[in-house]
């Protein structure tokens, strides 16, 4: 039972630079790689590796990349999730106060959960915006938000991951649908984001299920619910269904890999250019583990690796758009929202 009181509904998303600006992306790095979830080794060779390694060389890279794909509102991911805020918003009605948060980056946590607190808010739902949950994401995004309201009288609960929820595939499907229709793909590719193994493998405790076969996380809806390659495999598969892909012409990857580390595979880049030179001439591709288009979705897959794809003999590479802040989307969002929360079921 949640404590009672105005209800607060607060969205996270990872976040994104001030600006595309060399320095601006400098510092977006700085507070993103410092995060112990996120390299997850030892401080001193955490340092050592963002200090030496990554800010001298990275944030110019990076700067280039995000130029490429802002806009006049700025940040695609935060202009999406601010009209996804506005949405939800509208939905619950005054009774339900609604605030967006980015876990690295503006608008800040703390300043977030402050403003929630000044609208007479007692009991916050936590609502990560990544379907599929991890330790990196997931479990950072919550642990910041608890420290910034630790000392309050305020309470709090986490939405739990929607990876399978059937008003969330839906709106992924329906805004896969048109980018389908027109590019008539002979495959589908499922790319969500990478992350290593080792992260992964901590998410089964008994230690004996991750990684003992090549096929471990297909069908895993129990033993491998806390598993987030599995959960990836479980979105692939229901978004495919709902769109009656056919299973032979279905790929699930994973992108944005770095560092010398083993990451869970198959690699998006690397099945993207096997289809090419496997003869495949048009590929579509579906990013599900992402809520709102953003330097992974937009810049990585639709400019380069629509290019690596082409380079390797391939003709078209169709990327499909996230959710972003679709009707079906907010709907799902807060019918996801009531289930985890009583207090935002009664506005």
């Amino acid at each position: 039972m949640v404590s009672p009181g105005k209800a607060g509904l607060l969205l996270l998303n990872l976040g994104t630079p001030r600006s595309p600006a060399t320095s601006d992306v400098r510092a977006y790095l700085r507070e993103f790689l410092s995060d112990p979830y996120v390299l997850d080794i030892p401080a001193p060779v955490r340092w050592l590796l963002l200090n030496l390694v990554i800010l001298p060389f990275r944030p110019s890279r990076s700067a280039h990349a995000y130029q490429q794909i802002w806009s006049e509102r700025g940040s695609p991911l935060l202009a999406h999730s601010e009209e996804l805020r506005a949405k939800v918003a509208e939905r619950l009605g005054d009774g339900v106060a609604v605030e967006l948060a980015m876990r690295y980056g503006e608008p800040a946590i703390p300043k977030a959960i402050a403003r929630l607190h000044a609208q007479g808010v007692t009991h916050i739902s936590v609502f990560p915006l990544y379907p599929q949950h991890s330790a990196a994401a997931t479990e950072s995004s919550v642990e910041a938000a608890r420290s910034a309201a630790a000392g309050s009288t305020v309470t709090m609960n986490t939405v739990p991951a929607f990876f399978d929820d059937a008003r969330f595939v839906e709106a992924v499907a329906e805004a896969a649908r048109p980018t389908l229709a027109a590019a008539a793909p002979e495959r589908v590719v499922f790319s969500f984001h990478g992350l290593p193994e080792r992260q992964v493998r901590k998410a089964d405790a008994s230690g004996r299920h991750c990684f003992a076969s090549p096929d471990c996380c297909l069908g895993r809806r129990d033993a491998g619910i806390n598993c987030y390659r599995a959960q990836c495999f479980a979105t692939a598969q229901a978004v495919g269904d709902a769109l009656a892909i056919p299973e032979e012409e279905r790929v699930v990857a994973f992108q944005s890999r770095f560092g010398r580390e083993r990451w869970i595979r198959p690699h998006t880049d690397r099945v993207l250019g096997e289809l090419a030179r496997e003869g495949v001439r048009r590929v579509a591709v579906i990013t599900p583990g992402f809520v709102a288009d953003c330097l992974e979705t937009l810049e990585e897959i639709g400019i380069r690796g629509a290019a690596a794809f082409r380079e390797h003999g391939g003709e078209q590479l169709s990327l499909a758009p996230c959710v972003n802040a679709s009707d079906l989307w907010a709907d799902a969002l807060v019918s996801i929202a009531r289930k985890s929360n009583s207090l935002i079921d009664a506005s």
